[in-house]
């Protein structure tokens, strides 16, 4: 074959590929729930009940609860509304004054790598400590856990975060980010084997590279881990932000009002695709 004929078959070769059609390779869905219907799909949720193997931690004032009063949905939306139970006695033989819900996907769904991601609309009132993570099964913070989005009743900010040994409480992988929570939003983080990237409506908040958390500690990102979603009240983060001690801890009395009334986290849904 002469120069020149390897020289024409090469730029046809070159040009089938310039001309050829570009794939578009879209995400493929893990877990997805609209919150159609109206009940909670407890195939792929767990509902969390306090002593129930399950105890209360971070001095939290509530106790979780099974009740379609706490956990509603209808209309396309989950509605976690917290309630004022004054003497409430959970299964651990323990008194509170509030209860609330928390679900989860453990031994359900799991996953490695991914966009984990969740529609929300939350309410605004110091010591409200509403989240949406990702946690791995073991021993905590050894497995690993990823606050996607976490606030604590303030309305103009949410915070990520990542917990893992070495690095977990007060952690120093930490990130605010300013929204009108009482707003809807998209919450996602981007999870892969050496990088965490953090998103509210498709903007980039945060990152964190797997060298960045190996200056505090061993990298906990790579086991499977499950999502929760919940509303807490009270207990240690509000109180490190609002310094609340009375009538309850991190939680003031508007807030007590706030839940008298309504005081409703809402998701629209969650999300979970892999490249």
């Amino acid at each position: 074959m002469t120069l020149s004929v390897r020289r024409a078959l090469a730029a046809v070769s070159l040009g089938s590929l310039l001309l050829a059609p570009r794939v578009e390779t879209r995400p493929r869905t893990l877990f997805t729930d609209a919150f159609d219907g109206t009940a909670l799909d407890r195939a792929k949720w767990n509902v969390i009940v306090t002593g129930s193997g399950w105890r209360t931690v971070n001095d939290e004032q509530q106790a979780y609860v099974d009740s379609p009063d706490v956990l509603a949905v209808g209309g396309g939306v989950l509605t976690i509304r917290p309630r004022a139970h004054a003497g409430f006695r959970a299964a651990d033989g323990k008194t509170y004054d509030f209860v609330s819900g928390r679900i989860d996907t453990r031994d359900r769904f799991e996953f490695t790598y991914g966009t984990a991601a969740a529609r929300m609309k939350l309410p605004a009132g110091a010591g409200l400590w509403p989240a949406f993570w990702a946690l791995g099964n073991g021993r905590w913070p050894d497995t690993g856990e990823i606050d996607i989005m976490e606030n604590v009743g303030d309305p103009a900010w949410t915070s990520v975060a990542l917990h893992g040994p070495g690095y977990f409480g007060n952690t120093p992988l930490v990130k605010r980010a300013a929204v009108d929570v009482t707003k809807w939003h998209v919450y996602d983080v981007d999870w892969t084997a050496d990088l965490l990237v953090f998103r509210i409506d498709g903007r980039e908040i945060y990152r964190v590279a797997k060298g960045d958390v190996e200056k505090y500690g061993r990298w906990a990102y790579d086991n499977p881990k499950h999502l929760i979603l919940n509303l807490a009240l009270g207990g240690g983060y509000p109180h490190g932000v609002n310094k609340t001690e009375k009538p309850y801890f991190g939680i003031p009395q508007a807030t007590v009002d706030a839940i008298a009334g309504k005081a409703d986290v809402l998701v629209d849904w969650v999300r979970v695709t892999q490249q």
